[in-house]
């Protein structure tokens, strides 16, 4: 099997960060995920902040 990342061949068994073949590919991918360069097909959906129809909550009560 080949590495996601680099493309060099990942050992499958025993190998804690399959199925890259070591934790710098690992954390490349998860970098990917996290700066968004990587994204699920689908519709982008934006959620607002703070409904415009419910009263801002006063501090200290929920």
């Amino acid at each position: 099997m080949k590495c996601p990342t680099c493309d060099k061949p990942a050992q499958w068994q025993d190998n804690p960060y399959r199925p890259f073949c070591s934790e710098r590919c690992k954390l490349i991918d998860l970098g990917a995920w996290v700066n968004e360069e990587y994204a699920v097909p689908g519709e982008k959906v934006t959620i607002p902040d703070e409904p415009e129809d419910q009263p801002e909550r006063q501090a200290g009560k929920c």
